[in-house]
């Protein structure tokens, strides 16, 4: 009589990387893995959900393979580990805000919205999230936020003084204890020699510490969009989590 097959199911989602930069990271995992465990890879803008499937007669094997997979899985990546369950960047952060009783605000321009979207997407998001300003025209950024017109005229609206200004407006007006904020060119026109199209400057702020990236994100408007909304939450994630680091390749002229 044959013995009834088991299922165990594990994720583990990560921030970062492309499909060929991941291939080269797995391959050695990916071969040590046995026949009856199956690996399957979802990237998407920056963010993959890797998912091993194992199917065995016996349970208890079964369990403990996999667990063991799960931390291998972990280990490889480490500080570019989200969650190591199914759950996307903003359902982690909410999850962090409602564990700590944190409040958040965003003040958004070139994601229009998508940040705060993303984040009331996930039930329960009423306890933490208070708000978002869609600080699109520069007037909304300077009589809304409090964004200085001077640094507006000077270093343009993408830059880090403004995204820094509008970070700190929108939780000084929300009274909350973080916040994210963003300002780029999501494309197809807009850019120029020094901020080409896909260049976003992002802000993530927790009480005092505030931290500035400017990323230049590849594809069409709505993957720069998604990436951005992407990046700046795993930022304010990361500083949450007090393992924030700048990129190496970080400039900020």
């Amino acid at each position: 009589m044959n013995q009834e097959n088991h299922t165990e199911i594990r994720h583990v989602v990560i921030y970062g990387y492309t499909h060929e930069e991941l291939s080269r990271v797995i391959r050695h995992f990916e071969e040590q893995l046995p026949e009856y465990v199956k690996i399957t890879i979802d990237n998407s803008n920056l963010v993959t959900k890797i998912t091993l499937t194992g199917v065995h007669s016996g349970v208890e094997l079964l369990r403990f393979k996999m667990n063991k997979f799960h931390r291998n899985l972990n280990d490889i990546f480490t500080e570019d580990v989200l969650s190591m369950d199914d759950r996307q960047p903003a359902e982690v952060l909410g999850t962090i805000l409602k564990e700590r009783e944190l409040t958040v605000s965003c003040a958004e321009s070139c994601t229009g919205g998508n940040l705060a979207h993303r984040i009331t997407q996930n039930p329960g998001s009423s306890a933490y999230f208070l708000g978002s300003v869609v600080s699109y025209a520069n007037n909304v950024k300077s009589e809304v936020l409090g964004v200085s017109r001077s640094n507006i005229a000077q270093y343009g609206a993408v830059s880090r003084q403004v995204v820094e200004q509008m970070a700190e407006g929108a939780a000084k007006i929300m009274r909350t204890d973080c916040s994210i904020a963003t300002s780029g060119i999501a494309g197809p026109d807009g850019g120029t020699k020094n901020k080409p199209v896909g260049t976003v400057w992002m802000a993530a702020r927790f009480h005092d510490k505030l931290v500035t990236e400017c990323v230049v994100f590849s594809g069409d408007r709505n993957s720069v969009i998604e990436q951005a909304t992407n990046h700046s939450l795993v930022m304010l994630i990361n500083l949450l989590r007090n393992n924030y680091t700048a990129p190496e390749d970080f400039n900020d002229e």
